[in-house]
């Protein structure tokens, strides 16, 4: 395992259909699924850019247009 990605780890759940398109689509580029999920992350527009540096601790991001979480 590269190091400089062992920071966090992060379990997702998701429905049998979110498997599938995920397993599809890693099958057809050739891509693992932690890197189409890391890419997938990075293209998140992200409202409060104070918070989005790389390092924050603890910080809550709210993502989209959605009410802010507090």
């Amino acid at each position: 395992m590269n190091k400089k990605w062992a920071v966090k780890r992060l379990t997702v759940n998701l429905t049998t259909e979110e498997m599938k398109k995920l397993e599809n689509y890693c099958a057809l580029t050739g891509r693992p699924a932690t890197d189409v999920i890391r890419e997938l992350l990075r293209t998140l527009e992200v409202e409060n850019s104070e918070n989005s540096e790389i390092g924050t601790a603890d910080s809550r991001i709210t993502v989209g247009s959605g009410s802010k979480s507090q």
